[in-house]
């Protein structure tokens, strides 16, 4: 079972059908789907039939899971006692070409979470989902929704076009530092790369165990190009990206710092201090080996206990039964990784339900 109370940072509601976006598109878009056929924007990253999409128990008749606040809520406020839990809504806007149809898809969406989710039950937080494929756009999506509490994060995914250290994308992070917003960066692609340094990969196995080198070289773009500099403010979570790939990539990036820091002057400190101050990561997929001496190591090797947060990953299939937590945490480390951490990381989520709207 979870720590009574947890705060889980990673819950993923399912957009069952295009159609329940509808209300939520101008007329312009509305008839645009309607007249192209579209049905669903659902991303090979999580294809829906895909065992780890979902675990079968959790599935309901229409072979969808999460698909509504109480199911949601059934599963991780009563089965897990989590006391709140962050919804990151995976649709798939980042795959769109148009910048204006991923501004339009993205704001559906988030009145689509605001409506038929926040609105249900208060125990319910959300991440603003943004058009990368404009940084305008997505400075307006976040400056639009900043002012409900309710939402307590940004979320992108980690596979973009470009790296995300570029300064391109610095407008976005000004907001979110401005707004007391983390980044959240997701396991997923927009797909306009391999997924692979290789190439593109023949199985689905192959795409989602790649998602690591992913998370890798996005936390290498963030700090190598300066944006915590610029942004000493800005929080990054990490979510689903695994977790004991951290010590051994911060080990080797941290060693050709030392003899190539000239050419990067603004990294004016080791890259592990960056992380330890900038960056956390959600603890499903806890990917140490079995047994209470492993998983101690693995937190051992992390260098700080500041760096976890509690996620179900629900309804991903990370764990079986409710072993949301494995063993091996400490009570009071259990109790820091469900509560304190995520307090410390999310600004918003100590606002209670003071909403502006």
């Amino acid at each position: 079972m979870s720590e009574p109370g947890a705060i889980d940072c990673d819950v993923h509601p399912s957009v069952p059908d295009v159609s329940v976006l509808l209300p939520y598109l101008d007329t312009f878009w509305r008839d645009s789907v309607i007249d192209r056929g579209l049905s669903s924007l659902d991303s090979n990253s999580y294809p829906l039939k895909s065992p780890l999409t979902a675990r079968p128990e959790w599935r309901g008749k229409n072979g969808l899971a999460a698909a509504d606040a109480k199911q949601v809520a059934d599963q991780v406020f009563g089965r897990w006692q989590s006391g709140t839990a962050i919804l990151n809504c995976l649709y798939g806007v980042q795959l769109l070409f148009s910048e204006d149809m991923a501004a339009a898809f993205c704001r559906a969406i988030n009145d689509w979470l605001a409506k038929e989710w926040l609105d249900r039950d208060p125990r319910l937080r959300a991440s603003i989902v943004i058009p990368m494929q404009s940084p305008e756009y997505a400075v307006d999506e976040i400056e639009r929704l900043a002012n409900d509490k309710r939402f307590v994060q940004v979320l992108v995914l980690v596979m973009q076009e470009v790296p995300l250290g570029r300064r391109q994308f610095w407008p976005i992070y000004a907001a979110c530092e401005r707004h007391g917003l983390p980044l959240g960066i997701h396991a997923g692609s927009s797909y306009r790369n391999p997924v692979t340094s290789l190439g593109w990969p023949t199985w689905y196995i192959e795409d989602y165990a790649a998602q690591s080198q992913g998370f890798q070289s996005q936390m290498a773009s963030l700090i190598t190009e300066g944006v915590f500099a610029k942004h000493p403010g800005l929080k990054v979570v990490l979510m689903e990206s695994g977790v004991t790939w951290l010590p051994g990539f911060l080990w080797r990036f941290s060693k050709f710092w030392r003899g190539l820091r000239t050419e990067v002057p603004w990294v004016d400190r080791a890259p592990w201090e960056i992380v330890r101050d900038h960056f956390r990561l959600t603890m499903q997929p806890f990917d140490a080996p079995d047994g209470r001496e492993a998983v101690e190591r693995a937190i051992e090797h992390l260098r700080s206990d500041e760096i976890l947060l509690y996620a179900s990953d629900y309804p991903h299939w990370q764990f079986d039964g409710d072993a949301v937590v494995p063993d091996g945490f400490s009570p009071a480390l259990r109790k820091k990784i469900a509560v304190d951490n995520p307090l410390a990381t999310y600004p918003r989520l100590k606002n209670g339900m003071a909403v502006s709207r």
